[in-house]
């Protein structure tokens, strides 16, 4: 069952996970990926009510979401998660499948193709109305020092080299799974 939410009323909830870490869901075809964030942004973009994720250009994540343009925000609602999001930030979706390990559920989604996961109820459904692939050359020099090294390789999965692509997803549905 899911519970109907005002997407601004929990403002405070969605904005604080993200800083703790939240999970990116994508799709394409029949493959499931879920990537640990603490980057994003809610807000209002063109009348919209928009969440906004940055995804690194080497991430197996970002393949998935060029491919079919959705996503689910899905965050958790206290600290039970904190394993499943450390191992969705240091593994690749690329050689393992992170969500069977896990033992995670998929919710089916209602407004797009991409499932919530029950155990981080609070699910964001988004559709890509915007990208942007962020400008290196734009960037403070101490920012780009610290976050896109380049003497890093881009596999590495802390700080490296490929910077990150700017996706705005309206948020077309959003409800907590009970």
């Amino acid at each position: 069952m899911k519970k109907k939410i005002d997407v601004f009323e929990y403002t405070g909830q969605i904005l604080n996970g993200v800083k703790s870490g939240v999970l990116i869901t994508s799709k394409s075809d029949e493959r499931v990926n879920s990537m640990t964030i603490s980057w994003g942004m809610l807000g209002i973009e063109w009348g919209k009510p928009v969440f906004i994720t940055v995804i690194r250009e080497g991430r197996f994540t970002r393949e998935l979401l060029e491919q079919n343009g959705e996503f689910t925000v899905n965050i958790p609602l206290d600290d039970s998660q904190k394993k499943a999001l450390g191992f969705c930030g240091s593994k690749s979706g690329r050689d393992v499948n992170k969500l069977k390990e896990l033992g995670l559920t998929l919710e089916e989604p209602e407004s797009i193709s991409v499932p919530g996961i029950k155990e981080l109820p609070l699910t964001l459904e988004c559709r890509i109305v915007y990208k942007q692939k962020q400008d290196i050359n734009a960037m403070e020099k101490e920012t780009v020092e610290k976050f896109y090294p380049q003497n890093v390789e881009s596999s590495f999965t802390g700080s490296n080299r490929d910077v990150h692509i700017a996706y705005y997803g309206e948020i077309v549905n959003a409800y907590i799974i009970e």
